[in-house]
């Protein structure tokens, strides 16, 4: 149990600065091999905390299917006019604050949780496989689930929108010239 303790906070500080490296790239498709890892590295937490059908669907799904919508989006708008845009002005003293508050609450719970026992409570028979995932996902959380396959159809809609004005747009001033 120890090992495995170990081994989960090794690859959660793991998980946490290939976030870190997402989120603060400015290359576009570094930040997404950054995530590919980070995916990877969660698929690890799943397998640790003995869930293999959810870190069978994390590498399927997020690391497969969702990166490559992801890498397609990326090529489809360009790569160097994303990175070559600067950040929104006056969003930064928000940025700190929302991080401020984050390190607040993660430090709250740590020190909330490091009073109760360290090790994982029993996990009941059969936790994590495919009949009570699928149980769970289509009857309780059918409405988050389907709100997140909205969210992402209208993500790549509005992708394939951008890039079609913005292909338009340097048409139309191609040909007024």
């Amino acid at each position: 149990m120890i090992a495995e303790s170990l081994l989960f906070y090794i690859v959660g500080a793991l998980t946490i600065l290939t976030a870190l490296g997402m989120v603060t790239s400015r290359n576009p498709v570094h930040a997404a091999l950054w995530m590919v890892s980070n995916f990877g590295l969660t698929a690890i937490l799943y397998l640790v905390l003995h869930a293999p059908f959810l870190a069978a669907v994390q590498v399927i799904v997020y690391a497969g299917a969702i990166m490559v919508l992801f890498l397609f989006v990326v090529m489809l708008l360009g790569a160097s006019a994303v990175s070559s845009r600067e950040p929104i002005v006056g969003h930064r003293p928000l940025a700190v604050a929302g991080l401020v508050a984050l390190g607040g609450l993660l430090s709250w719970a740590v020190t909330r949780g490091a009073s109760s026992a360290l090790l994982p409570p029993e996990l009941p028979e059969g936790f994590g496989s495919p009949a009570d995932v699928g149980q769970a996902l289509f009857s309780h959380w059918v409405l988050p689930f389907e709100w997140v396959s909205l969210m992402l159809l209208v993500a790549l809609v509005g992708a394939v929108m951008i890039a079609r004005f913005k292909r338009t747009k340097r048409e139309g001033e191609e040909v007024g010239q």
